[in-house]
């Protein structure tokens, strides 16, 4: 006997197959961690890293020896860089993050719903937002810092600017995936605009919203180092900056593996909100 299951046709005649089986060999992996693949990968990488500066095959120059970062790791934490200690620098770039990203949720995620919602609304927003998004940061830089000086108004405005499209768009990405059976039904019971607002259109959008708050965070942290550029005296973009000036690339590196940690953080925090707030998302 052969059925075909998602898609997917079963390994054998007779044999019974059910759904969850047939994903996880066929194009998904439900069910299976990743994070031990993750870790070998990592550790293969950093044993490449350490051959290749063992064998000279780069100069220590551009590329230093992994033991020489973590010591330098550990330097500017004892004996700060730049006029700062590494706790400052690292305080500074997560106080602009942290702040830029709660200030773009806080207006992106309503103007996001409401454009998914009201043509009137998507007609007047999504030019000025499909403008300015393709820009890098770089390029409206120079005119943040007229407007606004170089204190940190300007630095948290250039945040906020990269990462209030992502979730913006995503927002409305999800609302316009609503099925409309969904709606209907919830209309033919007798569901109220609220109610029907809060228990289909919210939730089924809540999944393309994290997915774009996560993109937003990866924006904001690659953005950071043109943020901190902005007259700043403290911040990890700014110590990078400082550093290769003097082309100290160990504590390049620092600063690099500091800004890795900090948005793969932020990005696991977001993916247990997921886990809680959207535990069917990639289970249908």
């Amino acid at each position: 006997m052969s059925e075909i299951v998602q898609g997917i046709p079963t390994l054998a005649e007779g044999r019974e197959t059910s759904p969850r089986t047939v994903k996880m060999r066929g194009f998904g992996y439900a069910g299976k961690s990743t994070v031990l693949i993750s870790l070998v990968t990592a550790v293969f990488l950093i044993i490449c890293w350490w051959g290749v500066t063992e064998l000279s095959v780069v100069p220590r120059l551009f590329l230093p020896k992994p033991w020489e970062v973590l010591t330098q790791f550990g330097i500017a934490w004892r004996d700060g860089y730049a006029g700062a200690s590494l706790p400052e620098h690292i305080f500074a770039s997560l106080f602009r993050i942290t702040v830029a990203a709660a200030i773009a949720i806080s207006f992106a995620i309503p103007l996001g719903l409401l454009m998914g919602l009201n043509r009137w609304a998507k007609g007047i927003f999504d030019a000025p937002i499909e403008f300015y998004w393709p820009l890098p940061p770089l390029a409206y830089l120079p005119l943040i810092i007229i407007w606004l000086g170089i204190g940190e108004t300007s630095k948290i405005t250039l945040l906020v600017l990269a990462m209030f499209a992502p979730i913006c768009l995503s927002a409305q990405a999800g609302v316009r995936s609503l099925p409309i059976e969904r709606v209907n039904a919830a209309r033919s019971l007798g569901a109220s605009p609220l109610q029907l607002f809060l228990s289909i259109v919210l939730p089924t959008a809540l999944p393309e919203i994290l997915t774009g708050i996560r993109i937003a965070l990866g924006v904001g942290w690659s953005t950071l180092v043109a943020a901190e550029l902005i007259a700043s005296n403290r911040g990890i973009g700014y110590m990078i900056m400082s550093a290769s000036q003097f082309l100290a690339t160990d504590v390049v590196f620092v600063g690099i593996g500091i800004i890795a940690a900090c948005a793969f953080a932020f990005g696991a925090s977001v993916r247990l909100l997921e886990s809680f707030l959207v535990p069917w998302k990639g289970k249908s």
